[in-house]
């Protein structure tokens, strides 16, 4: 398939009506408050999952930003203090990874759910269940990252406790997907591209798909974060950011193919096939049908049944979260 070499292209190589819908607006943008500032910075971390910040860039500039920045930084943990230090303004991040950076006092404004889905729990033959994870060997690259925080809710949602019941396997010189692939941990927790490279390998037994199982597949697994002081100082900035983040995440469900082929092209991604899977299943368009506050109460509480975390879901929710460019947004690209 052609891989579509120059970013500035990139929207007009799309259908003129995938294209039209993507870059209309319900107002011009003459008519709201100009920017305080042209600048932004986003994350740029190994995950395919957050496709519509890197597909962005476009819409960005729709938006009347002209100066925006991909810095590289750690996922997940990372990437939460990244924002909180102000090193980056804006990314994706799971929402499991905000909770817990967020109690931690961090400098983080959650400003709305982009997409539920992303994880799969992978496990040997022979174990087909959470519960079946009781005293088992779990890979994950360390703990406190968003695999170990995502499976240890999941393990308390089932009467588990993560901390005694569960053997957590840390290598940081080996990813947990090379020691379940070749045999060393009983079960692990991935992210794209993780999940659709083993099972296009045939590689173990997936027992929980959070695109469709549920609880997890009614909650936000990734949600846009902010840095606080720039949310204070910029917030018609801020909500020209998440429009443009919504509408990337829109693209990923009207052009799956087009967006795999510019994350290959732009470095973000390297199999064309296992982006254009991973994009093809998760339901970049729950944007507009999720409860955002839904989705941190429920991890939230989860988080803190096991004591990863001290505040209460209320907490989080009053002081770390801002609905209101969300809620605008909402109504304005309501289709």
């Amino acid at each position: 398939m052609q891989v579509i070499q120059n970013r500035r292209r990139f929207l007009a190589g799309l259908s003129a009506g995938v294209a039209a819908g993507l870059l209309g607006a319900p107002q011009s943008l003459h008519a709201e408050p100009p920017l305080e500032t042209t600048r932004i910075r986003l994350a740029k971390i190994p995950s395919i999952c957050v496709a519509p910040q890197y597909v962005a860039e476009e819409l960005l500039r729709a938006e009347g930003f002209t100066e925006i920045a991909y810095v590289v930084t750690g996922a997940g943990a990372a990437q939460a203090s990244a924002v909180a230090n102000g090193e980056i303004d804006f990314t994706l991040n799971y929402v499991t990874n905000l909770i817990v950076a967020l109690d931690a006092g961090a400098r983080i404004t959650l400003l709305g759910g982009v997409h539920p889905g992303c994880f799969e729990l992978f496990a040997k033959r022979g174990i087909d269940s959470v519960v079946d994870l009781k005293g088992r060997n779990v890979g994950v690259q360390g703990l406190g990252t968003g695999p170990h925080l995502f499976l240890a809710s999941i393990a308390a949602y089932v009467g588990l406790d993560p901390a005694h019941d569960i053997n957590w396997v840390v290598n940081p010189a080996v990813k947990p997907k090379e020691l379940f692939a070749r045999g060393d941990v009983d079960a692990f927790l991935g992210f794209p591209p993780d999940p659709q490279e083993l099972r296009r390998s045939k590689v173990g037994n997936v027992i929980i798909n959070s695109t469709v199982d549920r609880p997890w597949s009614q909650y936000f697994c990734c949600m846009l974060s902010a840095n606080s002081d720039f949310v204070a100082a910029h917030p018609v900035a801020t909500k020209r950011v998440l429009r443009a983040i919504l509408k990337a995440a829109d693209l990923c469900t009207a052009a799956p193919a087009q967006v795999a082929e510019r994350l290959v092209a732009s470095g973000f991604a390297s199999h064309y096939d296992d982006a254009f899977a991973a994009i093809s299943e998760l339901p970049y368009r729950k944007w507009r049908d999720y409860d955002s506050a839904d989705t941190v109460r429920f991890y939230a509480l989860r988080l803190k049944e096991v004591g990863l975390i001290s505040a209460s879901p209320d907490r989080v929710i009053a002081e770390a979260t801002d609905w209101r460019f969300l809620n605008e947004i909402k109504r304005e690209l309501k289709s």
